[in-house]
């Protein structure tokens, strides 16, 4: 089966503790051990998040000698990003809307503010 890489993003980006890890590549590079220090798991569960990251493209390791340094790879995020943008408009032309009419509903009210 083939999956669509917005989904395999969304797929990553479920669980909060890939997502802390994403937030704390945002400062730079880490180790894998700098990155396991705020969670209380183990070393393969914190690989087992890793490999999922890697796999959707999110982050990438490097070697130099005994350090595999992670570092974010943000490109993923960007249709992420755009799928995002359409809500956004969808809500914001909503709720232009929906300040339209509370206007007229205090022109013929004869208030300046809508009653709470």
């Amino acid at each position: 089966m083939v999956t669509d890489q917005l989904s395999v993003t969304f797929a990553a980006l479920a669980d909060p503790t890939r997502r802390a890890i994403l937030a704390r590549l945002t400062r730079g590079e880490a180790t894998v051990k700098e990155l396991s220090a705020p969670f209380a798991m183990s070393g393969p569960a914190i690989s087992k998040h890793l490999r999922v990251l890697e796999q959707a493209g999110l982050i990438s390791r490097g070697r130099e000698a005994q350090w595999r340094p992670c570092r974010l790879e943000a490109a993923p995020m960007r249709a992420v990003t755009e799928f995002a943008e359409q809500y956004r408009r969808f809500w914001d032309e909503n709720y232009a809307r929906l300040d339209s009419y509370l206007k007229t509903l205090q022109q013929k009210d004869g208030t300046d503010e809508p009653d709470a």
